[in-house]
């Protein structure tokens, strides 16, 4: 009798952990490994957010809360929505998740039957069709390309939406892309998605605050105000103030899909840590001018990493608009034999070859559904940024 379910033996399992994992590991042996794999800020947490959560401790605010989170924290994210974005939510239509990966997850489980599709742009979020899966849909891939920025066709999105599309996913700026949809690219997409009544939208905006240059962000409920009661706007603290490891995500909509999201909480997770879910209040509002120096900081390494990538042999890397990576292409090193002798084949190739080689761990395009190219995260220090696109030079160098 095979233990693993079959829902879940239609799951991989996340390639950007993997692949962090692997390069822990290979430390841990003494290896000298830098890992470009995690998406995670390399700045600490706000002094002020800490000493929120130690104050709720002291407080003894360490019990059960509500189970989609406490209304101090739904009043905070009601009013980022309407300073932030232009958009009024009321705390019955805020969800408040242990983590952004719930907030998306319990929407699909509670929306998806089987046959519902879900059109997915590629290159995605690892974890995006593998939750629509678990959920009993079927994730459709939308593939985009260099030649398109990473970002959708209009006529694409159009073609892609069938009498059995349930959610079309957009994520501004993008994992693994930094993609991000201007205002008028997003009005050209709303234009589409109008003529679909029939279909939701999940705007994942993690990385709203990570833009660069004069990109001015904008949300798809913003632009276009007759998606909002069909659109669930999701985002959270981990990106933009250093809280990966706090797990708080959130998101507004409408209130009939935040009651069904709240019962599958009730029957799952419960509530987010009472503790973390103070220390977002007063992140949400709180000081916030550190906000766009960290932004310009990971610009800097963004030029930095952009310029000696295309200085390696056989890859092209576009610049993105935001978040905190970048998505070469290895077209130019496919057919080609590594170091080592083996013949790099696909993406995936080229990232087992790249960490064996030089110790550089990244992770590799097909993760992410769109091949062959390589995410890199930026997030960490300059010198050690330096280091790793010198070895990843040096190794497409060597390339035969």
């Amino acid at each position: 009798m095979t233990l693993e379910s079959a829902a879940l033996s239609r799951v991989k399992p996340s390639a950007t952990l993997a692949a962090d994992a692997m390069a822990r590991e290979l430390k841990a042996q003494g290896r000298d490994v830098i890992s470009l794999a995690a998406g995670e800020p390399d700045f600490d947490t706000p002094q002020n957010i800490k000493d929120a959560a130690i104050q709720a401790i002291r407080d003894g605010k360490t019990k059960y809360t509500n189970v989609d989170g406490i209304p101090e924290l739904k009043a905070a994210i009601c009013a980022k929505f309407a300073r932030e974005n232009g958009l009024t939510y009321k705390p019955s239509q805020i969800n408040v998740s242990p983590g952004g990966k719930p907030v998306i997850f319990n929407a699909m489980v509670s929306t998806l039957n089987p046959g519902d599709e879900v059109v997915i742009p590629t290159p995605y979020w690892v974890s995006y069709p593998d939750m629509v899966l678990l959920a009993g849909g079927t994730p459709k891939p939308l593939p985009t390309s260099t030649e398109t920025g990473f970002k959708v066709q209009p006529a694409d999105l159009d073609a892609a939406i069938t009498r059995r599309t349930r959610w079309v996913m957009l994520n501004s700026p993008s994992n693994p892309s930094g993609a991000a949809y201007t205002k008028a690219e997003l009005r050209a997409l709303a234009d589409v998605l109008l003529r679909h009544p029939h279909v939701w939208i999940l705007t994942d905006d993690m990385y709203e605050h990570l833009v660069f240059g004069d990109f001015e962000f904008w949300t798809i409920a913003q632009v276009e105000p007759a998606l909002y009661e069909r659109t669930l706007t999701m985002n959270g603290v981990s990106k933009a103030y250093a809280m990966t490891g706090w797990r708080i995500g959130y998101a507004g909509g409408p209130e009939p899909l935040i009651k069904l999201m709240a019962k599958v909480m009730s029957q799952t997770t419960s509530n987010a840590s009472s503790i973390s879910q103070w220390a977002a209040v007063e992140a949400l509002n709180g000081p916030q001018d550190f906000i766009r120096p960290n932004a310009k900081l990971f610009e800097e390494r963004r030029d930095l990493v952009v310029s000696m990538l295309n200085q390696a042999r056989g890859l092209h890397c576009p610049t993105p608009e935001g978040a905190f990576y970048v998505y070469p292409s290895v077209e130019g090193l496919i057919g080609r034999t590594a170091p080592s002798g083996k013949v790099i084949a696909s993406d995936r190739d080229f990232a087992v070859e790249l960490l064996e080689t030089e110790g550089v761990s990244v992770v590799f395009g097909q993760a992410f559904g769109l091949s062959p190219f390589f995410r890199i995260s930026y997030a960490t220090s300059n010198a050690v940024l330096e280091d790793a696109c010198s070895r990843i030079q040096r190794f497409c160098t060597a390339v035969k």
